[in-house]
C-alpha cells in the first residue's frame, strides 16, 4: 500500500501540494501564488487557466523536492476557495469569463432584489444562506445575463459551472476528454442553489437564479471512493484515486478533528472562518450566521455546522503590503505593531468587500477611524490585527447566542496563526485561551483525512482524533473593563462603515 496521501490547496491567492504521511506528519509541499484582478472596484477575479497551470506545477514539484513519485501516493484530496464561480466551455475547456472570487460585490443589486421580493427567506430556508453577493448562485446569474451566448451554452450543456473544486477535479480527470464534472456537498451548499435536506439541486432556487441545471456539477459526499475520478498525471506515470473533496473551511474542521457536536474552530486566512459542529441537526442562525454542511463521509449522513464567515482578515495585511507598502512582506507587521503597546485609539474596519458575518452588508466600505498626528504605521500595523481579532469576536459572540453555548476555548488555524502578538490579541479580545494544532495547515490536512478515510488509508475519525496534539497556547491578559471598552470602540467604528455605498 501506498505510504502518502496528497492534497491540493486550491486558495483565494495561492494553489498548494501537500504530502501527508500516516501519522499526519507534512512529508512535501509547494505553494505558488496566482495574480488578483480587479478590473472595477468592488470586482475581484482570477484566471482559470493560471490556476490550473499552478495546480500541475505544485504537484510535480512537491513530489520532485520530496523525493516521491506518484505511486508513492494512496489517494489525493482537493480542498478549495469557496463560492468562487468558474464557467468553462465542456468542449474546449476555455473558460468563458475569468472566475469571479467570492470577495467580488458585483451581484449586490441581485442580492438586493432577491430579498426585497421575498425569495430571500425562501433562500435562507432550503439553502440556510442569506442572500449575499459571497455566494455563487447571483455569481453564476451575472454571468449568463452578461456573457454573450452563455445562456443557450448553458442550455445545451456545452457550457460549465463548477467552483474551483470542480474546475480542478474536471482539469485533473481529463478535461474536454472525459473529464469528471463533480462537486461536494459542502461546495454546493454554497451556491444558494442546493436544499441542506435533500443534498440536491433544488429547481425553486435554480429558478430564482435563472440557471440551467444542465450546467450544474453532480454532487457527491466529501469522502467517496468512487465518485471523482482519478488523476493520471503529467506523464500518466500511474493513476491516483482522488476521494476526498471538502470546501476550505470544512476541510479545515476536519482537519482539526471537529466531529462532535460543539467542536468548533477558527481559520485564518484571506479571510476568517469560524465554524461550529452541530451533528446531524440542521440549526437555523437567528444571528447572522450561515447554515452549512459541514461535512459528509461516505454513506453515513450529512454533519451540519453553524459558520461565521468573514471576508477581509489576512487580506488586509496584503492591503498594506501591496497597496499602502509599509511593509515588504506579511510577517513583518508583526515586528512592525510590536514597536507600539496599542492602537493609540485607531481602529481599523477592513470592509472592502462590505461587511459578511454576522452583519451581512453590502454597503459597507473599509474606514480608519480615531486617528490623530500621534498614530503612526506601527499603530496601523497593530489596528490591522486587531480587526482580525475583533471580527471573529463578532462571531464568537453570534455563535454564542444562537447555539446557547459559550465558547471556553478556541481552535486556530491558518497562515495567520504564525503571527504570536495577532494570536495573544485574539485571546485577549475574546478572554479565552487560543490553541493552535501542531499542523497549523489544517485545511490540506482536512481534504488529505477525507480522501485517506475513503480508501481504508485511516480507520476512522476516532483515529484521526490520536494525531491532534497543541502545539501553543495563549492565554488571555486583558482584564474585563479593558475587553469591554475596546470592543465598544470596534462597534463604533464598524457604524462608521455602514451606508457608503447606494445599493439600487
Amino acid at each position: 500500500m501506498a505510504d502518502f496521501i496528497g492534497a491540493v490547496d486550491q486558495g483565494t491567492t495561492s494553489t498548494r501540494f501537500m504530502i501527508f504521511d500516516h501519522d499526519g506528519f507534512e512529508v512535501g509541499r509547494h505553494q505558488l501564488e496566482h495574480s488578483q484582478l480587479m478590473p472595477r472596484a468592488g470586482w475581484v477575479e482570477h484566471n482559470p487557466l493560471e490556476i490550473w497551470e499552478r495546480t500541475q506545477a505544485v504537484i510535480g514539484s512537491a513530489l520532485t523536492s520530496s523525493g516521491l513519485a506518484q505511486t508513492d501516493l494512496a489517494a489525493i484530496g482537493i480542498t478549495n476557495q469557496r463560492e468562487t464561480t468558474i464557467v468553462w466551455d465542456r468542449r474546449t475547456g476555455r473558460p468563458l469569463h475569468n472566475a469571479i472570487v467570492w470577495q467580488d460585490t458585483r451581484t449586490d443589486s441581485i442580492a438586493k432584489a432577491l430579498d426585497d421580493d421575498g425569495r430571500g427567506e425562501v433562500i435562507r430556508h432550503k439553502a440556510g444562506l442569506p442572500p449575499a453577493t459571497y455566494f455563487s448562485g447571483g455569481k453564476i446569474q451575472w454571468l449568463l445575463d452578461n456573457v454573450d451566448g452563455l445562456r443557450a451554452q448553458a442550455e445545451r450543456g456545452d457550457a460549465l459551472f463548477g467552483t474551483a473544486d470542480t474546475w480542478v477535479i474536471w482539469n485533473l480527470t481529463g478535461g474536454p476528454d472525459g473529464g469528471r464534472h463533480v462537486t461536494d456537498v459542502t461546495n454546493a451548499s454554497r451556491t444558494m442553489l442546493m436544499d441542506l435536506r435533500t443534498l440536491d439541486w433544488d429547481e425553486e432556487l435554480l429558478g430564482f437564479f435563472g440557471i440551467p441545471r444542465a450546467m450544474l456539477p453532480a454532487i457527491h459526499p466529501s469522502s467517496d471512493a468512487s465518485a471523482y475520478g482519478s488523476y493520471a498525471g503529467l506523464r500518466r506515470a500511474a493513476d491516483v484515486p482522488i476521494t476526498g473533496v471538502l470546501g476550505d473551511q470544512q476541510a479545515a474542521t476536519v482537519g482539526q478533528v471537529c466531529f462532535a457536536p460543539g467542536e468548533a474552530k477558527n481559520t485564518y486566512g484571506t479571510g476568517n472562518f469560524l465554524l461550529l459542529n452541530t451533528g446531524e441537526e440542521i440549526v437555523r442562525s437567528t444571528h447572522g450566521l450561515l447554515t452549512t454542511v459541514a461535512y459528509q463521509l461516505g454513506d453515513a449522513k450529512p454533519v451540519y455546522a453553524l459558520e461565521g464567515s468573514i471576508a477581509v482578515t489576512g487580506s488586509a495585511v496584503q492591503w498594506l503590503r501591496d497597496q499602502l507598502g509599509i511593509i515588504s512582506g506579511a510577517s513583518e507587521v508583526e515586528t512592525l505593531a510590536a514597536q507600539v503597546d496599542d492602537t493609540g485609539g485607531m481602529y481599523f474596519v477592513p470592509a472592502f468587500s462590505g461587511l459578511f458575518a454576522p452583519y451581512w452588508r453590502s454597503d459597507a466600505r473599509g474606514a480608519i477611524v480615531g486617528m490623530s498626528r500621534y498614530n503612526n504605521n506601527a499603530h496601523l500595523a497593530r489596528a490591522t490585527l486587531e480587526a482580525i481579532c475583533y471580527q471573529s469576536r463578532d462571531v464568537a459572540d453570534a455563535m454564542t447566542m444562537d447555539s446557547g453555548v459559550p465558547l471556553e476555548v478556541l481552535k486556530v488555524d491558518g497562515g495567520v496563526t504564525s503571527n504570536r502578538i495577532c494570536m495573544q490579541l485574539q485571546a485577549d479580545i475574546l478572554g479565552v485561551p487560543v490553541v493552535k494544532p501542531r499542523v497549523a495547515e489544517t485545511t490540506a490536512l482536512g481534504a488529505a483525512y477525507a480522501a485517506g478515510l475513503a480508501t481504508g488509508f485511516w480507520s476512522g475519525t476516532d483515529e484521526l482524533r490520536q494525531y491532534w496534539q497543541e502545539a501553543e497556547r495563549w492565554e488571555p491578559t486583558w482584564g474585563e473593563e479593558r475587553r469591554r471598552g475596546g470592543y465598544a470602540g470596534w462597534r463604533k467604528a464598524v457604524e462608521r462603515t455602514l451606508d457608503w455605498v447606494d445599493v439600487e
